[in-house]
């Protein structure tokens, strides 16, 4: 009897460049990532991109291009946002919903032309949402998507100084790009696409090259950042600085249990365009009010809530049995914040900010308050 093996994991084109540092690899979505690297750790790393800069490699994210004479019209029919507000060296935030208005997906819409989008994926989902928006953008007309992750290598400068670091390695005059729009020439001698995006709540750039051109330009911005204080960091500082941004995770804290409304993002809903995959679900839902929110929460007692442990709220107290109302999606101890901070479904009536909920912690029952998000803004923007 043949047993069923694993596949192997999938490799970045920087894969032995991360070897080669001391990093410390861990399978993620099916890829071979570095968590840290040897001499720092998640909090230097952490501390480098809220204070200096720090370079990620995130070239395991899909890429998902649209085009065609109706390609809008496809785009328009599977995310939640509206891409038609959209102009040409734009992006957005948005949705891949099921007919119930929760998440296949999140992801980032490019407008490369009238008629061409590029749709960034989580990586641990790039088949699975292939598959979802080939199938789905049939009746939209001329329009075909196309696989196209093995084109492309993405690289992610963050932090204050990350436009310092990087403007001297292009003739793109980087400050004249807005937050969420992007353009193409060379860094570092190498054809890009220059995005101000990213994953950490700071300022900074995506850059997409060709792979075989990743290590080139990976060389040459830590060269740049050097006097700067630039550092590499891993998936660990990655999760740790999206958490204290408010950024929602897929798998944690959006997934196909959790609808637009619940994880508190109808603000990437086109609520005024033409129906969409999961639209009468989500204006059904919105008519009649939700009955969950996704919050964050601060710690009040000495803990730290981790991903899964179950929320009460404080108006079970009167209860000898109470039952959980809900679970911890993210949280962590933040190196920038210095807190105990998460997220978890509670319902609508703990939602408030103020309210206290109750977070078991390995059988102890630990006070937690209910807060604004995000946990973290930087001062400035562009």
């Amino acid at each position: 009897m043949e047993q069923a093996t694993e596949a192997p994991l999938k490799k970045t084109p920087l894969n032995a460049r991360h070897r080669a540092s001391g990093a410390k690899m861990v399978p993620f979505g099916g890829w071979d990532m570095p968590v840290e690297y040897a001499g720092g750790g998640v909090v230097a790393e952490h501390t480098a991109v809220r204070t200096r800069v720090g370079l990620f490699d995130v070239s395991h994210m899909g890429e998902i291009e649209i085009a065609g004479k109706d390609a809008l019209a496809a785009v328009q029919r599977i995310s939640s946002n509206d891409a038609a507000k959209l102009a040409v060296g734009q992006a957005q935030y948005s949705g891949l919903m099921t007919p119930d208005g929760t998440f296949v997906d999140d992801l980032l819409v490019y407008r490369l032309a009238a008629d061409h989008f590029l749709l960034v994926v989580n990586a641990g989902n790039i088949e699975k949402d292939y598959d979802w928006i080939a199938e789905h953008i049939k009746t939209a007309g001329d329009a075909i998507a196309v696989n196209a992750s093995a084109r492309y290598a993405l690289l992610a400068v963050q932090g204050p100084l990350a436009l310092s670091v990087l403007q001297p390695l292009t003739g793109v005059d980087l400050s004249a790009i807005k937050y969420y729009w992007f353009t193409h020439g060379e860094v570092a001698g190498i054809r890009s696409t220059v995005s101000r995006t990213g994953y950490t709540g700071e300022d900074g750039f995506e850059i997409f090259v060709p792979p075989h051109s990743a290590d080139r330009l990976w060389q040459a911005i830590i060269d740049a950042g050097r006097s700067a204080g630039l550092v590499p960091c891993g998936l660990g500082a990655r999760d740790t600085l999206r958490l204290e941004a408010a950024m929602r995770l897929y798998g944690n804290d959006i997934d196909e249990t959790t609808t637009a409304l619940e994880a508190d993002l109808g603000w990437i809903v086109g609520w005024k365009k033409d129906d969409f995959i999961g639209a009468p679900a989500l204006r059904a839902q919105k008519a009649a009010g939700i009955r969950r929110r996704l919050v964050g929460f601060e710690m009040l007692d000495r803990g730290i809530a981790r991903q899964g442990y179950d929320v009460y709220t404080t108006r079970q107290s009167g209860n000898s049995d109470p039952a959980a109302v809900g679970r911890v999606t993210s949280g962590t101890q933040t190196p920038y914040l210095k807190k105990a901070i998460g997220m978890a479904y509670v319902p609508i009536e703990d939602a408030a900010a103020g309210s206290e909920i109750d977070v078991d912690i390995r059988g102890r029952r630990t006070r937690a308050r209910v807060v604004a998000m995000p946990f973290y803004k930087r001062r400035s923007s562009t």
